[in-house]
């Protein structure tokens, strides 16, 4: 009887751990007019507040659909903007997460492949599915992330 118990126990727990960790679904992959669309908001942002960032959209696969960078922008940012970009569509979910993980002590999440622990990296999300990514950087991560989500409306 106490193995049962036990054992039911351990499928509740595994199963509410699985119900809170799900992520959406993918959902078909955004085109390069999006991806353009979505740069452009993003950068009106960015321009705004004279912020110089380079912006990347990728595919739910984290391939590279629509680049581009503002004048002046460091260089390092190119590279850190389709990062972020390509962390937000595998792993599906804003790169603010890994951050969030990391600094509340789970330093295992900074060993997975491809993760950028620094906001601004977030998912483009079309009916609740991933149907892509966005990464900006140039400036801090919480500007980053303010830029990404003027882009996608939020």
């Amino acid at each position: 009887m106490k193995k049962i118990l036990l054992s039911a126990a351990l499928v509740a727990i595994a199963a509410t751990a699985s119900a809170q960790d799900r992520r959406p679904e993918y959902g078909p992959a955004v085109n390069v007019a999006g991806a353009k669309k979505i740069a452009a908001g993003i950068i009106a942002e960015c321009a705004k507040n004279s912020w110089n960032v380079a912006v990347a959209v990728v595919d739910t696969h984290g391939f590279l659909v629509y680049f581009e960078r503002m004048d002046n922008t460091q260089t390092a940012s190119m590279d850190i903007a389709v990062g972020k970009a390509r962390a937000a569509a595998t792993y599906r979910r804003p790169t603010r997460v890994f951050m969030d993980v990391i600094n509340k002590g789970g330093p295992a999440t900074a060993t997975l492949p491809g993760v950028f622990a620094s906001p601004g990296g977030v998912p483009i999300m079309v009916d609740g599915k991933v149907t892509g990514a966005v990464g900006v950087s140039g400036v801090t991560g919480d500007q980053d992330e303010q830029c990404a989500k003027a882009g996608l409306g939020s």
